[in-house]
């Protein structure tokens, strides 16, 4: 960690050197929920010919990992921590969470700093636009933002609605008011951002904008003009549209010979209720719809569509206020999502802000509702393998579909040799070290009086200078028990109880960038390797159960819990594979039982007085002992290696 920090401060030493430059202007767009390939620059038909522009013109990260999830990401991409460190491994408001530890606290703690934090201390004026969603508690003038207008709690029930959103701080006046049936926040917030970058060239000081739209996550909403120009090209449906993304990701030079057109994704095994009947299927083609749901979903890919060009036309209007006051040249921008496309909740999506899952049919007149004011849909998970083409699975998971998103960098006096595709794993804590290098701000070790944990990303300056790769490193993830671990070229990773039962998986992404070809068997050292590095992360990071356990488990015995004391937990999935020796000294016989998830007994035979018994588990399994009658005499939980479980003689 010191050595990491000790390269960073030397890199941002060694840029502030060598550029004669002032200092530039930054811009960080996220949107959220766009799938890797929706924007033009990345293979997709929507219209991005702004997007389209920042990349042509900077470089096109192919590798940019997220965490996964909207809160997580949006912790990373400010703090340059992994999210577990800031606070927020899971989710915001997390009262519930907050007994998994202090990683689950469910917003930003005191000891991360925001980027406004860090670039308000080098000079540069704050601003913030959008989505927040790191915490209720907070607001973005409390963690270094100057202005703000948007949305404080999660994400919005609606874009339709003008009083959702807030300008803060709360002593200023709108510079903008909406009639009722004018509003639509994505136009907004664009409205807001140019607004803040005007501000930002008056005061002629450098500035930082955050733009964090809430586009095109669910409610699908947009105007119906936009959306009714996409309703032929989806009616050609998303295998079609699939295939073409590919031959346009490949004529681009996007995807290599190492890339596998894969097939449409798993339905993840969700309640029965909220998968559209599909949970642990794949997703159906385009064929087996039938005429009338293909339509439903055509207008729900439409207005998903139209969402993302409204983003794209925002993007338009700050190029332009950029360029009147001659600050293109000298403004990072920085444009990616949150996560891959969202599967929430099977194919044909959902309706309606519970999340039952309920899927409403629409028809007729009513087609033309969708996407308006009082509507709330998503756009399903078979929609989303066009958007993810042609990555795995979706948001929520850390296959390639849901972890890695599109970043274009655009920036004509600090990047070389422009117009190129970057193939160097990425990931969005490295972009608190890049901004650092790039403006000389310098990364505190205290702030308002409290310790900051050092930073645990990797300044992009060699890519920028025309360097196509970087040191190889760890990366580590994990959301909701979804977790992976990339070291070069090699992946493991596994999913959560939703989709295959969280086995873990190896890929060699080098050879093999979409994840088909799992090769645990054929390489278990290097999975052993790699679920040890993972571990090591999860502890450090504070990962449960696994930090919770490491203190109790590092020793080669095993604590041995009488039932007289605690009933035997449920067994904790995903964990280290290890082996216990189980040695009998009771002076009677004894049976094993497994303790399910569930908290099932799983019989595993019986162990005479003075025996023992070699068995393969794994860590945080909880392993009951009994008397040959079936009570319980008391149990253990295997620990984080392999170690010997000695069952005593009854006091």
């Amino acid at each position: 960690m010191k050595a990491t920090f000790f390269l960073l401060v030397l890199g941002i030493m060694a840029w502030s050197i060598t550029t004669s430059h002032a200092k530039p202007n930054v811009i960080v767009i996220l949107v959220d929920d766009m799938g890797y390939s929706d924007a033009g620059a990345f293979g997709g038909e929507v219209k991005t010919p702004n997007v389209d522009r920042l990349a042509k013109g900077g470089l096109r990260f192919t590798q940019n990992y997220n965490s996964a999830r909207c809160c997580p990401s949006r912790a990373s991409l400010l703090t340059g921590l992994y999210s577990h460190q800031a606070g927020i491994a899971n989710f915001t408001g997390g009262d519930r969470s907050a007994k998994m530890g202090p990683a689950y606290r469910g917003k930003l703690n005191k000891e991360c700093v925001t980027l406004a934090e860090v670039l308000k201390q080098a000079g540069y004026n704050t601003y913030c636009v959008g989505k927040w969603h790191v915490g209720h508690e907070e607001s973005p003038e409390t963690r270094g933002f100057d202005e703000f207008y948007g949305y404080t709690r999660g994400h919005s029930t609606s874009q339709w609605q003008v009083n959702n959103y807030r300008r803060l701080p709360a002593d200023r006046t709108p510079e903008f008011s909406y009639e009722p049936d004018e509003f639509y926040a994505t136009d907004a917030f664009s409205d807001y951002a140019v607004e803040f970058v005007k501000q930002g060239q008056r005061k002629k000081k450098p500035f930082f904008l955050y733009l964090a739209h809430s586009s095109p996550h669910f409610p699908l909403h947009a105007p119906a003009k936009t959306r009714d120009s996409y309703l032929d090209t989806y009616r050609r449906g998303w295998d079609v549209l699939r295939k073409e993304r590919y031959e346009r990701q490949k004529k681009s030079g996007l995807v290599t010979k190492t890339w596998k057109f894969t097939d449409l994704s798993d339905v993840p095994t969700d309640r029965p209720d909220i998968a559209n009947g599909f949970p642990g299927k794949k997703n159906p083609t385009w064929k087996e719809v039938a005429a009338d749901r293909r339509e439903d979903l055509v207008y729900r890919m439409a207005t998903f569509a139209a969402m993302v060009e409204h983003v794209d036309r925002g993007i338009g209007r700050i190029l332009r206020q950029l360029e009147e006051g001659d600050d293109l040249e000298n403004t990072l921008i920085l444009f990616t999502s949150d996560n891959g496309a969202c599967y929430e909740w099977g194919p044909y999506g959902f309706d309606g802000r519970s999340r039952t899952g309920k899927t409403t049919l629409h028809k007729g007149e009513d087609l033309d509702k969708v996407g308006g004011p009082g509507t709330h849909h998503s756009v399903g998970s078979a929609w989303s393998c066009l958007s993810n083409t042609p990555m795995r699975m979706y948001k929520h998971f850390n296959y390639e579909g849901g972890q890695c998103s599109p970043l274009v960098a655009h920036w004509p006096k600090g990047i070389k040799d422009a117009d190129r595709w970057v193939r160097a794993p990425i990931h969005l804590i490295d972009l608190m070290p890049t901004i650092c290098s790039a403006t000389g701000a310098n990364y505190p070790e205290t702030f308002a009086g409290n310790e900051i944990q050092p930073v645990e990303g990797v300044s992009l300056q060699a890519i920028f200078e025309g360097e196509s790769k970087l040191p190889e490193r760890v990366l580590c993830f994990d959301h909701f028990g979804s977790s992976a671990i990339r070291r070069g070229d090699w992946k493991l990773v596994r999913s959560n109880s939703r989709y295959n039962k969280g086995a873990w998986q190896l890929y060699n992404i080098g050879q093999d960038r979409c994840e088909t070809n799992d090769l645990m068997e054929s390489f278990p050292e290097k999975a052993e390797q790699l679920k040890k590095e993972w571990l090591d992360w999860a502890i450090r990071v504070k990962v449960a159960p696994f930090f919770q356990q490491a203190a109790l488990m590092a020793g080669d015995a095993l604590t041995w819990v009488r039932s007289t004391k605690a009933k035997a937990p449920r067994s904790v999935s995903g964990g280290l594979g290890v082996t216990v020796t189980f040695e009998n000294r009771s002076g009677q016989p004894v049976r094993l039982h497994w303790i399910g998830y569930k908290g099932e007994r799983q019989g595993y035979g019986d162990l005479a007085p003075g025996a023992t018994s070699r068995q393969a588990t794994y860590t945080g399994a909880t392993w009951l002992v009994t008397d040959k009658k079936g009570k319980s005499l008391g149990y253990f939980t295997a620990g984080l290696k392999d170690a010997k479980a000695v069952i005593p003689k009854k006091k």
